[in-house]
């Protein structure tokens, strides 16, 4: 990690202006938003409650949860972008941009707009992968794939490849730093399912319906 005692004010500037920005892209509650302005409801009182793009299909069918899913995407990637090219200690130095855009998964999770609530974090922090890596977003979709069609348990998948997440970082760019940020985002992002893991333990966790891609 870079010095960060060493910045010049328009370099802390800078760094304060990446960190807000990722988390203004992650606070953006687009279940919420699709649900009252596209369907006349709140997405909290329907399915599950949860904001995401899982919930939203369920919800609001394929077009409303297609929808929700490449926004909630979008804002980790367009975080990650930001992050990656906001000034020369930050592109040069993937674990700072890593900690940055991972902001954009903790306000998701934490929505400022929605009381601190918000959804579970895992298509952001795949917007976030697909903007370090391709392969890594990639990898990340393949192992929720293969983890999903056996099972059929969404939430499964999700975590399964969140927590794999951080491996695969580190296959591709052997940079300790960026796995622990990514060990971290896991961690949320397992403790955001700590319900579907109750229900899975329970044997009570909804299936997905792949014929219709109900997720």
């Amino acid at each position: 990690m870079p010095d960060l005692t060493s910045l010049t004010p328009d370099e802390i500037k800078i760094l304060l202006e990446s960190c807000v920005l990722s988390m203004l892209f992650g606070s953006l509650p687009f279940g919420f938003a699709v649900g009252l302005f596209a369907y006349g409801s709140d997405i909290r009182k329907s399915g599950s409650g949860n904001i995401g793009a899982a919930n939203a299909l369920r919800s609001y069918g394929k077009f409303g949860g297609a929808i929700v899913l490449v926004m909630d995407v979008l804002k980790g990637y367009v975080a990650t972008i930001v992050a990656l090219t906001s000034a020369h200690w930050a592109s040069s130095n993937l674990a700072l941009a890593t900690a940055i855009a991972a902001l954009a998964v903790v306000a998701h999770c934490f929505s400022p707009w929605l009381r601190f609530k918000g959804g579970k974090g895992v298509a952001t922090w795949l917007g976030v992968l697909c903007g370090l890596s391709w392969i890594a977003g990639a990898a990340f979709i393949a192992i929720w794939l293969a983890a999903v069609i056996p099972t059929r348990y969404s939430s499964l998948g999700s975590i399964i490849a969140s927590v794999l997440s951080p491996v695969a970082l580190w296959l591709l760019f052997h940079d300790v730093g960026v796995s622990v940020v990514a060990a971290l985002v896991a961690l949320l992002i397992v403790w955001k399912h700590r319900d579907n893991i109750a229900r899975l333990r329970a044997g009570s966790e909804s299936k997905i319906a792949l014929r219709r891609a109900e997720a």
